[in-house]
Order: C-alpha cells, then sequence, then structure tokens
C-alpha cells in the first residue's frame, strides 16, 4: 500500500462561503463546510468550520451500510446506544457517549447517511474548553453539497477511498 496522508488542505471555495476546496495527495476536491463559513473563533452553535490544523484522532462507521476496505485509523461501528454531547454544562460536552443519555447529545446513528463513516477532528478536544464547539467531524456530504453545522464533508465514494490512506498523524487544516 502506498503511503499514508500526512496533510489535507481545505480553503473556502471562491464565491462559495460554505462549500471549500479539499486537496489531498495532489487531487482537489468539493467539501461542504459548516453554515457559518470558517471562523477563527468558534463557538457552540454558531454553524462555523473552525480555522486551524486538527489531528484525525478516530471515527465511526454503520457496520449495515460500509464495508471497510483497510484503516490504520481506530474505527468502530456505530450502534443504537452511540451519541456525541453537546451540551456546554455537562462534564461529557464534546465527547463520545452512550445513549440513551440525559443532557443534550447528537445520535450518531442517524437515518440519513451522513455519518455512515465519520472521523473525529481533534478540535477542542484536548484541550477541551466550553462552549467553543462541539462535533467537529471529517463526514459524508448531503447532496450538492449542501452545509454542514462546522463539519468538512465529502461524497461518500471520495471519503470511503481516502480513509485506508489516513492515520492519526494525518492533519487537516483549514484556512480561509
Amino acid at each position: 500500500m502506498r503511503g499514508f496522508y500526512s496533510n489535507i488542505v481545505v480553503r473556502k471555495r471562491p464565491g462559495h462561503m460554505t462549500q471549500g476546496l479539499l486537496t489531498v495527495g495532489g487531487k482537489t476536491y468539493i467539501c461542504a463546510l459548516g453554515k457559518g463559513g470558517i471562523r477563527a473563533f468558534k463557538r457552540e452553535g454558531d454553524g462555523a468550520t473552525p480555522l486551524g490544523a486538527f489531528r484525525i484522532l478516530s471515527g465511526f462507521y454503520r457496520d449495515d451500510h460500509v464495508r471497510l476496505r483497510s484503516a490504520a485509523l481506530p474505527l468502530s461501528p456505530l450502534s443504537a446506544r452511540s451519541g456525541w454531547c453537546d451540551d456546554v454544562s455537562d462534564r461529557n460536552y464534546n465527547r463520545f457517549v452512550k445513549l440513551p443519555y440525559p443532557t443534550s447529545h447528537e445520535t450518531m446513528l442517524r437515518k440519513d447517511a451522513l455519518y455512515d463513516l465519520v472521523l473525529v477532528l481533534d478540535y477542542n478536544i484536548s484541550p477541551r474548553k466550553r462552549a467553543l464547539g462541539s462535533a467537529i467531524f471529517f463526514h459524508v456530504a448531503r447532496a450538492g453539497y449542501k452545509p454542514t453545522e462546522g463539519c468538512i464533508a465529502l461524497p461518500f465514494a471520495v471519503l470511503n477511498k481516502l480513509v485506508p490512506r489516513l492515520s492519526v498523524r494525518t492533519m487537516m487544516r483549514v484556512y480561509k
């Protein structure tokens, strides 16, 4: 197998606040960005994609929808109990949680295909600060590259093709 990608670069697509150009391995793809565009000062609920450099830490997949080829990243199958806490006052803010969960959270096993393959970016994970944003993922894009809530998204076929060449050392660099 060829080597791992060390860098992924994301820049705003000219004329499209909620779309970007993602470059990796000498190829460029259109990607979806947050409905709030790219911001240096991200806050919970602003819908913005954070500006900065983030490692890809791990990920999840729908084992009933996705057949993984290979992956160097730690990837876990999603279940009906998979959640992600977005309650800024909760001790598990911006962390994976088991459902049912008593405070505000996102259900990871979605009816749409957005989290069929979802990678966790190292945004506000360590150190974690309250209200600076949660659940910033690299996941499957909606048709037409409709905006995300702050994540970066690609078509499933492209994301699935990239996963075998991503590792915990891969950096995603987001610029304006």
